[in-house]
């Protein structure tokens, strides 16, 4: 059903997508939103499933399960990319994709039937973790193989058009999984689905699975591979060739810090950190949080495909420029305005009732804690994770060095407690006395966010803009990543800049802003992350990439 090897595609951009074509897209994409709905299943039913793998073992030995878990998700995926990537430039770009969706798929499948720790002991959580590690590499192996498949079969002009379905699928990857979870939910009963209704979504993967691969395999190779392979110009070596050759490893790192880590950071911005603050800083009802972030996801999502045709158009650079640009500009007064539009009573008691903490500045630590399982337990962190968690804003004033760290409310002082020396149990009953006694003081700063003062119009808008700024970085991307690089190592040198600054810069973004903002105590510290990073992007991409060609083609080889 591919392009034959001998036939160049087409050159028009004004006609629609043939038959073939439309397949290629649904195919990719299809596969893809499957591959995310494994992908997201996990992170979205982790508590549960810690229960029933991770809550007979010891504390560090559960800290160190859920910081596997965690890195499977964010920092395997680079290595996943290179070796992935490796096989695409070697045997192909369809039978790469195939694997990783067979690998994704089947472990996705095999938790689901996995007997939890009372019946495998120790080595459940082992097996799981093991799992969860295949699916960090074989995601990082998708996104490149499913670009260079539908670009290197796209009209040159079109690939911008072509490619943008391929960026909503981790979008529609998410709703999918969270429908899937909702049905079985209301289903079954929330008793039930905890005892054993959570596997389901993960069983029904296999389904899924099915179905990708059937509609895969009835797709042929990349027209632009095969006539690479029969002219003997594929290489033997593409990671040499990617990362050990200056001509090429220059432009790998300029992509990266000029392109995708400022492109990563907008993209988490806008879709999970808007989420984790509106619920957790903002202590709007989750449910509620969730419902304005889907509306603001579905008015948002058709924009990839706009922002992704325009590039065809106008070209790739500088309409992500343009989405950093704006990101950093309005970051801080877009916040802002949300804190005013989900929870104005957040802002009153900040003014009525300011919360200072006093402290040694070197008791206090920086609180980086990926996998919300660190505990903090000296008296500088003591108070300010405290007043953090709590989502209430306070100012730092310094203390002599070896001081005892506390706060005033207004104009009540509380001492806070140093529990370095102390045991577990003890720690946690004075932790539970300080915190009660912080939770009096602080009474005027809402502990939800009042619903019936919420401005719901003006939240979604606000919603909706970054999700808006999303599209802007992220539809123009897999086109202009895939035009970068010659056919031979296309796969591998594309998928390791995209995958080190979607996995790094920007799965790190809500762990690395939330400990800005508890170091900080002001709500909206943590946005210097993504701002700082979408500025350095910003200028080195403004000075050092050069734009792309969108009428070009890409068959190139050198």
């Amino acid at each position: 059903m591919a392009v034959s090897p001998q036939t160049p595609p087409a050159t028009s951009s004004g006609a629609g997508m043939t038959k073939e074509e439309r397949m290629v897209v649904f195919a990719s994409s299809l596969g893809t939103v499957f591959e995310w709905y494994d992908f997201y299943l996990y992170g979205s039913l982790a508590a549960i499933i810690a229960k029933h793998f991770f809550v007979a073992v010891n504390e560090a030995t559960s800290f160190i399960f859920a910081l596997l878990a965690f890195a499977a998700g964010f920092f395997v995926r680079p290595f996943g990319a290179i070796f992935f990537g490796r096989l695409g430039d070697l045997i192909g770009r369809k039978y790469t994709f195939l694997i990783t969706i067979l690998l994704m798929g089947g472990a996705t499948f095999i938790v689901g039937l996995l007997p939890g720790y009372a019946t495998l002991g120790i080595t459940a959580p082992i097996i799981l973790i093991t799992l969860r590690l295949f699916q960090g590499l074989a995601l990082g192996g998708e996104y490149g193989g499913a670009a260079t498949y539908v670009a290197e079969h796209s009209p040159n002009g079109r690939r911008g058009y072509f490619t943008s379905f391929i960026q909503t699928t981790a979008t529609l990857g998410l709703f999918l999984s969270l429908i899937v979870i909702l049905l079985c939910r209301i289903g079954l009963g929330t008793a039930k689905f905890e005892e054993w209704g959570w596997r389901i979504p993960f069983i029904l993967s296999i389904a899924l699975l099915g179905i990708s691969v059937w509609i895969r395999l009835q797709l042929q190779e990349s027209p632009v591979f095969k006539r690479m392979k029969e002219e003997g110009k594929g290489s033997k070596a593409p990671l040499t060739e990617s990362f050990l050759k200056w001509r090429n490893l220059k432009i790998v790192l300029i992509a990266l810090f000029g392109a995708v880590a400022g492109q990563g950071v907008v993209w988490y911005t806008g879709m999970f950190y808007e989420l984790f603050f509106v619920i957790n800083i903002l202590k709007v009802d989750p449910q509620y949080g969730n419902l304005v972030i889907a509306a603001a996801l579905i008015i948002g999502t058709p924009f990839f495909i706009v922002f992704g045709a325009l590039s065809d158009k106008i070209g790739r650079k500088w309409i992500i420029m343009a989405g950093l640009l704006l990101a950093a500009v309005t970051y801080f007064p877009i916040f802002k305005a949300i804190t005013k539009a989900a929870n104005p009573a957040l802002q009153e008691a900040q003014n009525s009732v300011p919360v200072k903490v006093f402290a040694d500045p070197n008791n206090c630590t920086f609180q980086f804690d990926p996998v919300g399982k660190a505990t903090f337990k000296k008296s500088c962190d003591v108070a300010k994770s405290f007043l953090s968690k709590k989502g209430i804003p306070y100012t730092n004033e310094v203390l002599p060095a070896g001081a005892t760290a506390y706060l005033t409310v207004g104009s009540e002082k509380i001492e806070a407690f140093d529990g370095t020396a102390m045991a577990a149990a003890d720690f946690k009953a004075q932790s539970a006395a300080f915190g009660a006694k912080l939770s009096a003081a602080t009474k005027a700063y809402p502990a939800k966010a009042d619903l019936s003062r919420v401005n719901t119009p003006m939240l979604v808008l606000l919603l909706v803009i970054l999700v808006i700024y999303v599209t802007m970085v992220y539809a123009p991307i897999g086109a202009y990543l895939v035009e970068m690089f010659p056919a031979r190592i296309r796969y591998t040198s594309m998928s390791l800049p995209y995958h080190i600054g979607n996995g790094w810069f920007g799965g790190f973004l809500p762990s690395i802003a939330f400990a800005i903002v508890t170091a900080t105590g002001d709500i909206y510290a943590g946005l210097w992350y993504p701002i700082i990073i979408a500025v350095m992007s910003l200028v080195v991409g403004t000075l050092l990439l050069k734009d792309t060609d969108p009428q070009a083609s890409i068959t190139h080889d050198a």
